[in-house]
């Protein structure tokens, strides 16, 4: 049975579930240098990109639509066949007309390729939280798990998967959407702006921030009115506190006017730290750790006072499990027993777990056998552009001239990894050694002075060059560079210290396993750069002509073969 889960709307796309194999997850931001986070404009597109793996509209038995914003129902407006048409889905999360996440909250009927098609529909946040129990571990070994699930639209949500696959929600853990992270800059630092947002319409400010708040340091006397406010505004007995809890449920920002409650909520913060004397970097650095404190205080005690004491596994989906800091402290955290976070949290993912639901059909949550590099093909490029020359390129020849000429290449490897991280499918790559490459890296993809570049290394290296060190294939969590090797990577260490690593084995990735073993070899460090490879607010190249055209990089390194310009220095 071939089950197909679409997601319309932001990152939105196609994933297919044969039995219990992920063929493939296609996002249309990762085609033809799509914009980051687009939707399905199109349902007809979808039409080729099922042709590109050999499968017909006829060949699916099972479509499933992720829901959206709306506490009823979701309505998504899309062209099928160029006609516009709008399609029902169900709503943002399980209520009362919803209740049981793991069953349709919607059925009904699109059109794709001129075929009418019955589909179901499942809440959106189920979409994520299957998306990170289905690939987990846990799933695997038909362990129980908790999922929290937290993104922009919703607040943070508790839900546990029994060993058989079967899903009891837990509810909140606090009153607040994920979005308030990236509204806080808003008010402090350089994206400070006057005309405050309505509903999400900045997406990629909250990554920026995750770097930036390392300019600062956490002040306790602005933790102290944060923790005052939030108070006031989410936790007191108040009419104005039941008045937003009555009408404010955490449905999606465009299903529900939260943002307006938040901004009061910042306003206040706002009028009372202005007469501290502090710095927007230390403001903004102290908003990060409220807001990681709150989660983990509240998100632990959800857990013991819902199951009891003991530790437990955590699944943790949704845009918020971006958040490396985060997630670093929740896997500390001594009621978390193990932690999983898949390389698609965000809503990258909603389409591999809508599939999940819809292939479970009620009968519990099953695990699916899958890999980070499903994305779609690279596309061919016959024609080299003149000013440029090919030659063959062994993965080793490649670390060599890394090694040689200190220059970065963009590399272009086999199918694009799932989700929003470039990880050796779809990246440039470079030595660490020079403080200055992080500086070119940013110049080159016209990113701000304090964004950091992430490291790749060797996986039985990285205890020695990263504490802990601990494998992490996906750079969803936080390592701290050590001491001694703080001035041989000096390129992969944000301003505090820390790096997002990306741990490398054979079976992760024989060609980028074979680029960093001979880097090693040659240069005695077993760590290189790794940043996306991309126009600036654009998804990962999809072809070499993309890498060529962009023109910042005199070498592109794609499947055994590299292309160099020709009046380069090397």
């Amino acid at each position: 049975m071939i089950t197909a889960g679409l997601k319309l709307t932001q990152s939105g796309g196609i994933a297919i579930l044969d039995e219990d194999r992920l063929v493939f997850n296609v996002e249309m931001q990762k085609i033809a240098n799509g914009a980051r986070y687009s939707n399905v404009d199109e349902l007809d597109d979808l039409v080729g990109v099922m042709d590109k793996f050999g499968l017909k509209v006829g060949d699916v038995g099972t479509w499933a639509l992720d829901g959206w914003d709306g506490a009823a129902g979701g309505h998504v407006n899309v062209l099928a066949g160029g006609i516009r048409t709008e399609v029902l889905v169900a709503p943002y999360r399980e209520t009362d007309l919803v209740p049981d996440p793991g069953m349709p909250g919607h059925r009904g009927r699109i059109t794709i390729g001129g075929q009418a098609l019955d589909y179901d529909s499942y809440v959106h946040v189920a979409g994520h939280l299957a998306s990170a129990y289905c690939t987990s571990p846990f799933a695997r070994r038909g362990e129980p798990s908790m999922v929290l699930v937290w993104d922009g639209g919703c607040f943070p949500r508790l839900y546990c998967v029994d060993a058989d696959g079967r899903i009891e929600a837990g509810g909140e853990a606090f009153p607040l959407i994920g979005h308030t992270y990236s509204m806080t800059s808003q008010y402090w630092g350089p994206f400070k702006r006057q005309n405050k947002s309505r509903n999400v319409d900045d997406l990629s400010v909250a990554g920026k921030m995750m770097a930036y708040i390392a300019l600062g340091t956490s002040r306790e006397r602005i933790k102290q009115v944060f923790r005052e406010e939030f108070f006031e505004f989410f936790d007191a007995d108040s009419p104005r506190v039941r008045e937003y809890r009555r009408a404010i449920i955490g449905c999606g920002s465009t299903g529900e006017p939260s943002h307006a409650y938040v901004h009061q909520f910042l306003s206040a913060v706002q009028s009372r730290t202005a007469a501290l004397g502090f710095s927007d970097e230390d403001v903004l650095a102290s908003v990060h750790a409220f807001l990681e404190e709150l989660l983990i205080d509240r998100v632990t005690k959800k857990i013991q006072a819902w199951k009891g004491g003991g530790a437990w596994n955590l699944c943790f989906a949704g845009g918020c499990a971006l958040n490396i800091k985060w997630n670093s402290a929740l896997r500390s955290h001594p009621t978390i027993k193990a932690m999983w976070v898949p390389p698609f949290p965000d809503d990258s993912g909603v389409a591999i777990g809508t599939a999940c639901l819809a292939a479970a059909g009620g009968s519990g949550l099953r695990p699916i056998q899958w890999g980070a590099r499903l994305g779609p093909a690279l596309e061919p490029t016959p024609d080299v552009p003149r000013g440029w020359s090919t030659s063959p390129c062994t993965p080793e020849e490649l670390a060599q001239i890394l090694h040689t000429t200190g220059q970065p290449a963009v590399v272009l490897d086999g199918r694009a990894e799932l989700g929003p991280r470039a990880l050796g499918g779809r990246s440039i790559i470079a030595p660490a050694v020079e403080t200055s490459m992080k500086r070119l890296l940013n110049d080159v993809k016209t990113r701000e002075h304090y964004r950091p570049v992430a490291p790749i290394c060797l996986e039985e290296h990285a205890p020695t060059v990263f504490d802990p060190g601990t494998p992490d294939p996906y750079m969803l969590f936080e390592h701290w560079v050590r001491p001694e090797w703080i001035d041989r990577v000096p390129a992969v260490m944000h301003l505090d210290g820390t790096a997002r690593l990306q741990t490398v084995n054979a079976s992760d990735d024989p060609n980028l396993h074979a680029i960093l073993r001979e880097y090693y070899k040659c240069s005695g460090i077993p760590v290189l750069c790794n940043t996306s490879a991309n126009y600036n607010g654009r998804s990962f190249f999809p072809d070499v002509a993309s890498a060529i055209e962009w023109g910042q990089l005199d070498l592109v390194w794609s499947e055994g073969v590299l292309y160099r310009r020709e009046d380069s220095a090397f």
